[in-house]
Order: C-alpha cells, then sequence, then structure tokens
C-alpha cells in the first residue's frame, strides 16, 4: 500500500498560466465591472443587476473580494441617502476603465488601470452644474487557482488615499506634521458643516483678485497638468492638491512673497523651486493666515468661487487635503475641483456626507 502525500491529493495544478491578450482584456473588463458598480450605487434608481455578477470562470471575484465589493456598495447606497437629505442626487453615471499595466509573477497578476468617471446631477435644486468628475487610479490583485483560473483578491487605490466620489470611505495616509521654523504659526478656526449656513456674501471685487480666472484654470488644469509646474502626484503623503491651489490662486493674482523655501510666511512657485508654502497643507494654511491673505469661514457653506477648504480626515491638528471652490449654486452650496484624485466640481455635500468624522477648514480669499 503506498500513502499518497496530502499535497498532491485533489485537482492537479497546472503550470503557473500566462497572461494572454484576452485575459488582460477580461482584467479591464472587470475592473470596468467593479467600479460601475460603485457608481451605480450613488445614482438615483441605479440599484439594478450588479455589473460583476456576469463574471465567472476564468476571471471572476473571489470570494473574499465579493464581500468587500457587498461593504462598499452597501456604504454607498448610504452615502447616497445621506445626500439626497443634503438635496443633492445624480441622474445618472458614466464609469470607464483603462489598463494601464500588468505585471505577473507566477501565480499572481498585478493590474494598472485608470477609472474615468463622470456623474450626472439632477436637478433637485434646479441650479446644480452639470455634472462631476474624477479620474482615480487603482492597482488590482489577481490569482490563479489551482486550475489556472483568475480570482480578483484585491483593489487598492493609489492616489494617495484621497477617496473619489464612488469609493468607499477608508482612513487616509495623513501627512507628518510639519513644525514651524520661527514663530508659531497661526491655528486655522475649524469650520461648521451644517445646513444651512449663516449668510456671508463674498464680494467678488473688492479684493483685487480675479476668482473668474482662478476657476478658468483650475478648470483646464484639474485634469491634464500644467507642465509649467512639477507634479506631486503620487509623490507620498500630501500629493499635488495644495500645489494645484497654489497654482490657481496665483492665476488669480496672488503674489510672490520670495526668500526661503521653509519660511512659512513666503510663499511662491515654478517649475524650479517651491515653498513649503505652495505645495505643503499645512504650510499653506500658516501662510495663508498670517499673511491675511485669508480669514476662515465658520461653515463650509458659506464657500465661494476662488475661496479654499481644506480637511482633516482624522482630526489629529494636521491638516491632509486642499481643494479650491469653482462653482456655487444660487441655493449656497460650494462646489469643489482638485488634485489627488483629480475631481472637478465635486460637492461640499458630498465631502461631508463622505466624512462625517472629518474636521473641514474654509478659506475665504
Amino acid at each position: 500500500m503506498v500513502l499518497v502525500p496530502d499535497w498532491s491529493a485533489g485537482a492537479a495544478v497546472v503550470d503557473d498560466p500566462t497572461v494572454d491578450a484576452a485575459t488582460k482584456a477580461t482584467f479591464q473588463r472587470l475592473a470596468d465591472a467593479v467600479f460601475t458598480d460603485r457608481t451605480e450605487a450613488l445614482v438615483d434608481g441605479g440599484d439594478k443587476k450588479r455589473a460583476t455578477s456576469g463574471f465567472s470562470g476564468d476571471v471572476k471575484l473571489s470570494a473574499t473580494q465579493s464581500r468587500e465589493e457587498n461593504s462598499a456598495l452597501t456604504e454607498l447606497r448610504g452615502r447616497k441617502s445621506r445626500l439626497a437629505k443634503l438635496g443633492e442626487k445624480y441622474s445618472v453615471g458614466s464609469t470607464r476603465v483603462t489598463l494601464d499595466a500588468t505585471r505577473v509573477t507566477g501565480r499572481t497578476a498585478k493590474a494598472d488601470v485608470t477609472e474615468t468617471t463622470t456623474l450626472t446631477y439632477k436637478k433637485v435644486k434646479g441650479t446644480e452644474p452639470k455634472t462631476t468628475g474624477f479620474q482615480a487610479h487603482h492597482e488590482l490583485t489577481f490569482k490563479a487557482d489551482k486550475q489556472g483560473n483568475w480570482q480578483l483578491t484585491d483593489v487598492r487605490d493609489t492616489d494617495n488615499g484621497y477617496i473619489a466620489v464612488n469609493q468607499p470611505a477608508k482612513q487616509p495616509t495623513v501627512a507628518v506634521k510639519a513644525g514651524p521654523t520661527d514663530d508659531s504659526p497661526p491655528e486655522a478656526v475649524r469650520s461648521a458643516t451644517t445646513w444651512p449656513a449663516p449668510a456671508n456674501v463674498k464680494n467678488l471685487t473688492a479684493s483685487g483678485y480675479n476668482y473668474k480666472a482662478m476657476v478658468a484654470y483650475a478648470t483646464k488644469y484639474w485634469n491634464n497638468y500644467n507642465k509649467d509646474y512639477p507634479d506631486f502626484n503620487g509623490q507620498g503623503a500630501g500629493g499635488d492638491c495644495t500645489n494645484f491651489v497654489s497654482q490657481s490662486l496665483k492665476a488669480g493674482g496672488w503674489k510672490h512673497v520670495p526668500g526661503y523655501t521653509n519660511d512659512f510666511h513666503k510663499w511662491f512657485g515654478n517649475a524650479d523651486i517651491q515653498s513649503d508654502s505652495f505645495v505643503g497643507v499645512n504650510e499653506f494654511s500658516w501662510f495663508a493666515l498670517s499673511s491675511k491673505r485669508v480669514t476662515s469661514l465658520a461653515n463650509v457653506y458659506q464657500m465661494d468661487i476662488g475661496d479654499v477648504l481644506q480637511m482633516d480626515f482624522s482630526k489629529d491638528g494636521s491638516k491632509d487635503h486642499s481643494m479650491i471652490v469653482t462653482y456655487r449654486s444660487p441655493q449656497g452650496v460650494p462646489y469643489v475641483t482638485y488634485h489627488s484624485t483629480n475631481t472637478y466640481n465635486r460637492s461640499v455635500a458630498s465631502l461631508v456626507a463622505s466624512y462625517p468624522n472629518a474636521a473641514f477648514y474654509a478659506y475665504r480669499t
């Protein structure tokens, strides 16, 4: 009698599978289906058959990832309900995914994809912008089973952790809190997120800045980076968000204050050199407040075009993300545009609904 070792029992294990063009195309289609499902979870009346339900056999969701996606869709539907209470709905969603690169090591494949999503605002109030949209980057991990069939086992966002409209909330990577270089920097005042907000009308001519030029710049370069500046997206915690806001403000008339890069009283940026305040979230706040170029607003819904919004996701005292207002509805809802993840005309209501436990800082420019 010959005993068969446990490791040789059961179905035979095929050699390490190859990823041909057809398999790559299926990876792309499954990625498209995953993010389409997430987008549809936010659309009014979008609870239709899931796009991922048609995948089985050679390429499919693993059982664990299927549970992860179920959890994500539940969270996004909850976000849709919170948004509806704030008077915001989406009527149509469109998601398209392109496959950028595939790396195969043994029985594991890593697929880098770019997601481009547009959501059409439902005319609840009648004055919403037409659409909001973003471009996000993800890494998908596929693993082959004994028969050589591929299963999607993990989805990782690679845009520095700041969620897109249709991504479930995760704790973003928090930037290291920078320390002052000379005197103590000013502390920003937290802004309320209650709706409606007390009136605080912005005078668009008193400051001498061209707020429409700020909006035009942000609209032009939200997803088409200006080659006259460095691109910090994917370069660690913080990304390109404050660099993009500073560029927009500069386009509208903010002047350089030259000096040492680490002096928060200085502010300058070009292709070759940038002050910490030009590209750093906290340092920008210190400069903007100490220079009197901004004042803090009591409520995020008081913001108007050209104003700046910052967020501290974990409420640890270190701000993590910067955005600029590119539209304000007559009903008083500001919409922001930002880098990392590249997004245009996202409502402040969407941010509040997505991050109910974050700290918000609104600045009048």
